[in-house]
Formats: structure tokens, C-alpha cells, sequence
């Protein structure tokens, strides 16, 4: 991102006047709305109810966000996509990195360059906090974004995601 306000990162510019920033407490309903299209597109449950303020608490309570909500805005205002990450820790190298968790647009807004420039934003914030990597997973089946990502030069490991509820 190319601008710098209070050591957070700002908005990038991207092609055809779209923007990636922040996002702000009035973006959370159409947050939602893309989580819910992305659970959807990914074949899993919706959103559980009480999505918003649950976000809200993570991405602008703390001092220091534990969540992170960059959004692709097009010229008219519309937002058309987002990403999330957060930083996480490596046992095996002893180093922290930021975990991209979700990176989606749109169906009309893909291959217009927002994913390359959502990605960009998402790698600006690891460097305002100073880390060196991003790690993020997509499903196997998801051939586009297998594709989208090996162009762009990330590399891929064989890993099998579990998840365990805490209760019964």
C-alpha cells in the first residue's frame, strides 16, 4: 500500500480507479454478505448469526486489531471483495507470520487484477508489521486460485486441515 497513516497501512490504488483499504465499522454488513457468497462458493455452512458484531469486536475494539479487513472498493463504492489475515506463530522456525484466511472477490470482479492487488495490500501488512511471510490454504478443488496463486510465485504444501470443536 502506498500510503502510511499512524504506522497502519492505507489505500492502494488498483486498476480502473478500484481501491483496497482498511475496512471501517460501515463495511461490516457487506463483509457478511461476501463471507456468506465465499462460505457458499466453498460449499460450507453459512455464517453463524451475530457474524457482524463478532467481527466488529476483533477488527476495531482492541488498540491493536487482532483481525485484519482489507476490501477491494470499486469506483462507485461498491465493495466487490475481501481479504482477512492475522498474524500467527511458527513453532518449527520460531517466528511469527501473517495467516491470510480468506482472500475472495466476486464472481463479476474476478480477472480484473483486484485479486494481485488485494494480495499486495495483504503482504503490505505483514511488512508494517514486520513480518517476513504469509500462509494461507485453499481448497483443493479450487483449481482458479491454485492457478492465481502459482502465478503470482507462492508455493504450495500438502497439508490436511483439521478441526476440533472444544465442547462435547
Amino acid at each position: 500500500m502506498n500510503e502510511r497513516e499512524g504506522g497502519r497501512t492505507g489505500p492502494t490504488d488498483g486498476p480502473g480507479g478500484v481501491r483496497v483499504r482498511r475496512a471501517r465499522p460501515e463495511d461490516l454488513a457487506r463483509v457478511v454478505e461476501l463471507i456468506a457468497e465465499h462460505a457458499a462458493y466453498e460449499k460450507a455452512a453459512p455464517p453463524a448469526p451475530g457474524l457482524a458484531d463478532r467481527l466488529a469486536r476483533l477488527l476495531f475494539v482492541p488498540a491493536e486489531p487482532r483481525l485484519r479487513c482489507l476490501v477491494a472498493v470499486l469506483p462507485d463504492g461498491t465493495l466487490a471483495g475481501y481479504a482477512t489475515c492475522a498474524p500467527e506463530l511458527s513453532t518449527w522456525d520460531g517466528t511469527e507470520y501473517l495467516h491470510m484466511d480468506c482472500l475472495y472477490l466476486t464472481e463479476s470482479s474476478r480477472g480484473h487484477g483486484l485479486g494481485p492487488l488485494l494480495l499486495a495490500a495483504v503482504r503490505d501488512e505483514a511488512r508494517a508489521l514486520g513480518l517476513d511471510e504469509i500462509q494461507w490454504q485453499t481448497p483443493a478443488w479450487n483449481e482458479n486460485a491454485i492457478r492465481f496463486y502459482d502465478r503470482l510465485g507462492a508455493t504450495s504444501r500438502e497439508k490436511r486441515r483439521y478441526t476440533l470443536r472444544t465442547e462435547g
